[in-house]
């Protein structure tokens, strides 16, 4: 079982990064399960130039770290996303990674499980963790779970007990939906409705200039035609 924990955060050991941490230490003592953790602000990663080259091609011109982030996420079994919340969203950082990591329209994560984290301050943090988690269901995951917790700048969310042993908790869940290859209908059913009305039909209308993003669908098992 391999999985991918990405710190969305510009801050390495923050309240963020030290969620994150104690998920993949819980996870680690786990028999048969790799896990890699990413720090987003170590990476070197362009901006999107917006020239949809990717759609066609399959692969941005650029070749950089956002390239290398997605291909281990491509074949991760499980994702674990988390971020501070700025200005209601996500960080910066991880936003730039997102514009460029081939997520929705190529439903980079289909067939996989995630949890997003999403720590603040103050208001703000639910929209964050609403604009992270629709990012991951739109892209094809079935979400195992979510953390949204605020407090106090430069405190140590996992002195709370509570918080710790729900990060423990869905780091266990997140494993058992791998192995069970979970279902969760309703999550799927609205999943099938946006990818087949919105996002195939868009696709399909594009003909060759995305038929970078129909070989995707292809190599990830995404049902294309119903024969």
């Amino acid at each position: 079982m391999n999985i991918v924990i990405i710190n969305g955060s510009p801050r390495k050991n923050g309240a963020t990064a030290k969620i994150l941490h104690a998920m993949e230490k819980h996870l680690l003592q786990k028999e048969n399960v790799s896990v890699e953790y990413v720090d987003i602000n170590s990476l070197n990663i362009s901006p999107c130039s917006g020239c949809c080259s990717c759609y066609k091609t399959g692969k941005c011109y650029m070749d950089d770290d956002a390239e290398k982030l997605s291909k281990k996420i491509e074949c991760a079994d499980g994702l674990i996303i988390g971020t501070p919340t700025y200005a209601s969203n996500m960080s910066g950082q991880l936003k730039q990674f997102i514009d460029r990591g081939h997520f929705v329209i190529e439903q980079l994560l289909h067939n996989k499980y995630a949890i997003s984290v999403v720590t603040g301050e103050n208001y703000g943090s639910g929209d964050t963790s609403k604009i992270l988690t629709k990012l991951l269901k739109y892209s094809g995951a079935k979400m195992s779970g979510k953390i949204v917790y605020n407090l106090p700048f430069n405190s140590n969310p996992v002195n709370n007990k509570s918080v710790l042993n729900k990060a423990f908790a869905l780091s266990d869940k997140l494993c058992s939906d791998i192995i069970k290859r979970k279902k969760y209908l309703i999550q799927t059913i609205i999943h099938n409705m946006i990818f087949y009305v919105g996002i195939k039909s868009f696709v399909k209308s594009k003909g060759e200039s995305y038929k970078g993003v129909v070989s995707k669908w292809k190599r990830y098992q995404v049902i294309v035609d119903k024969k």
